[in-house]
C-alpha cells in the first residue's frame, strides 16, 4: 500500500462542562476491526519506539495524553505526524515503516491493531523491508 494511504482521522467529539468524549468504531471510523489494543507509556525523553513495519496488520495510533512523532515511510517516501490530541489518529496501513519520536513527558501512545500479536508478521531489519517493497 503507497504512503498517501496512511491518513489522519477525526473522531467524534462530544464536548460537555464535564470533559470532553471520543470514541472509535472498528469498520466505521477506522478501516479496520479492532482485535487488539496496546499503549506505550513512561517513555524516557529523547527515547524513540518502533523501527519496524508490519507485513499485514493495520493499525490506528492514537496520543491519549501529551504528544509524540510518527513517521511513516513506505520505502520511497515520508511523512511525519505530530500527534498532540485524543480525538484524532493515524491510520497506519500494512507495509509501512514506522518510528515514534520527541514523546513529552508523561504522553501515552494508545493503538488500536487489526490482529492479536504475532512476531511473524514483523519486519525489524529495514533492509529486508527495503526489498520486501522493492524500494532496495
Amino acid at each position: 500500500m503507497p504512503l498517501s494511504d496512511c491518513r489522519l482521522i477525526d473522531l467524534p467529539k462530544i464536548s460537555d462542562a464535564r470533559g470532553n468524549l471520543t470514541f472509535v468504531e472498528g469498520n466505521n471510523h477506522i478501516p479496520f476491526e479492532v482485535k487488539r489494543v496496546y499503549y506505550l507509556y513512561d517513555v524516557p525523553g529523547g527515547a524513540d519506539r518502533g523501527e519496524h513495519a508490519h507485513k499485514d496488520l493495520h493499525q490506528f495510533v492514537i496520543s491519549m495524553s501529551g504528544s509524540f512523532d510518527l513517521l511513516l515511510d513506505d520505502g520511497f517516501d515520508k511523512k511525519r505526524f505530530q500527534l498532540n490530541r485524543p480525538y484524532y489518529g493515524v491510520y497506519v496501513c500494512p507495509m509501512m515503516w514506522r518510528y515514534l519520536d520527541n514523546f513529552s513527558s508523561g504522553s501515552v501512545c494508545m493503538v488500536l491493531a487489526s490482529g492479536p500479536y504475532d512476531e511473524t508478521d514483523y519486519i525489524r531489519d529495514r533492509d529486508e523491508f527495503l526489498k520486501a517493497v522493492g524500494a532496495a
